[in-house]
């Protein structure tokens, strides 16, 4: 890679962390507005809990469609088509005069925002060179977090100061970064083939089912996502251009790295979840304190997204899963002790579990991405980018029905004494459990060594077994 192209690809690094900033603060800003929505249609709690279930499961059916087409076609391409979709979306949702055209709306804003995790997971691999993947998935991470944390900020002012029509207005600025993608985005595709698209319908229906039974509590939707997703996986053994190649399955360093970045994006999910829920419950917090409670936290990790990929680089993914796992059991830990204590406590502990989620974000990223082929590296990390959000509607989902229950259970931390408490507390250590694990599974799978000495399978085209 010569120094025009180096500076390109640095370019349009930074064009990435603008979108992907405005990306996850549209999915998570409708969050504060769901009061104000549910009022002015007068819907109950689960009619209005739509406008966020919509987005999600589009989103994540997305995510893997976008994933498969950047293997064959212009990641420019598919960019442009997405922002216009999503530019639609916005528009839609701006002038709704029913409840439909809203969740109509955030349909269309998923349908095409859903191009941002392939895009999020794509660049770094395909312009950046495998010693400094490390640096270009950090900084990635960083728009992520910066995303996240600014978020309920930027949506509690605009709710106070005006309609949440305007929270659709304001995720348009995100077109702005569209000529830049036009301009710094070569040109280059996949080899062009046929697209397996009842393939992917049977898994876009089959994710979307397993969403809404996750949402909806519905037996009969389990079972006709069980059916679904056995239908696809005949039909990917039986088609001659699958949409997911079966190989991608039997690839076991691969499914294993999935299945570690699976539960620790889960715990992301939970603890992002359950922090605005005992802060309200026991600490008594107003939202927006709560949102000023998780700044800071949130901050830090966007700021030190840059220094983990540096970390990746320079001394292994294996390092910085293993310092990342260190700093979400020590924060899952001291919360599950200090549940209920000061904000400003629960605000300083919070910045620990946010940088090693943020680390642990990064090194899946990498790892995960250096047990793929140049051709599977689309699909691959699109079904990467889909498991995240599956994960943490699981996981939101089984939490949510932890705290349904007697909030007033035994602590299983001795240091608890409010038993207001217990019950948040005693799903903290069952967390910290779950890291200790991954972190044990991580380590037999992958090892220590420092990956960047070792071939990259993303790069030569060979699958590789055994990579930190």
């Amino acid at each position: 890679m010569n120094g025009h192209e180096i500076k390109h690809a640095d370019r349009l690094l930074k064009v990435l962390v603008f979108a992907l900033i405005f990306s996850v603060m549209n999915g998570t800003m409708f969050n504060v507005a769901l009061p104000m929505i549910g009022k002015e249609f007068e819907l109950l709690p689960s009619q209005v809990s739509w406008v966020m279930t919509s987005y999600m499961v589009l989103y994540a059916i997305g995510s893997v469609i976008f994933g498969k087409l950047a293997d064959r076609y212009s990641l420019k391409d598919l960019l442009t088509i997405g922002l216009i979709i999503f530019a639609f979306g916005s528009v839609v949702g701006m002038f709704a005069v029913d409840y439909w055209m809203v969740v109509a709306g955030r349909i269309l804003q998923a349908a095409g925002a859903s191009v941002m995790p392939a895009t999020a997971m794509i660049i770094p691999v395909r312009y950046f060179a495998p010693e400094k993947r490390g640096r270009a998935l950090g900084t990635t991470a960083m728009g992520l977090a910066l995303g996240s944390a600014l978020g309920p900020i930027v949506a509690g002012m605009i709710s106070n100061f005006g309609s949440w029509r305007i929270l659709f207005l304001f995720s348009m600025i995100s077109l702005a970064t569209l000529p830049f993608f036009r301009k710094y985005l070569n040109d280059s595709g996949g080899q062009k083939s046929s697209f397996d698209l009842i393939g992917g319908i049977l898994l876009g229906g089959a994710i979307a089912m397993l969403l809404l039974t996750i949402t909806q509590g519905s037996l009969l939707l389990l079972a006709g996502a069980l059916i679904l997703f056995v239908l696809f996986f005949i039909r990917i053994k039986s088609s001659k251009n699958p949409f997911i190649e079966p190989a991608l399955f039997a690839n076991r360093s691969y499914s294993i790295g999935l299945a570690i970045a699976f539960f620790a994006t889960s715990m992301n999910f939970g603890l992002s979840f359950m922090t605005p829920q005992f802060l309200s419950a026991v600490n008594g917090l107003t939202p927006g304190s709560i949102g000023f409670v998780l700044f800071p936290a949130a901050l830090c990790a966007a700021m030190l997204g840059r220094r983990g990929g540096r970390i990746a680089d320079e001394r292994g993914n294996g390092f910085l899963v293993m310092l990342a796992g260190s700093s979400m059991l020590l924060c899952f830990l001291l919360l599950s002790s200090f549940v209920g204590a000061s904000p400003y406590v629960i605000a300083i502990i919070l910045i620990s579990g946010n940088i090693g989620l943020t680390f642990m974000q990064i090194a899946m990223s990498n790892t995960i991405s250096r047990t793929l082929s140049k051709t599977q590296i689309g699909v691959g990390m699109g079904l990467f980018s889909m498991m995240n959000f599956i994960s943490g509607a699981i996981s939101m989902s089984v939490i949510g029905k932890f705290l349904d229950q007697n909030s007033t259970v035994t602590p299983l931390n001795p240091i608890v004494s409010n038993s207001a408490a217990s019950i948040y507390s005693n799903i903290l250590l069952v967390m910290s459990l779950v890291v200790a694990l991954l972190l044990l599974v991580y380590n037999l799978q992958f090892g220590m060594k420092r990956i960047a000495k070792q071939p990259t399978a993303a790069v030569s085209g060979v699958k590789e077994k055994g990579q930190s």
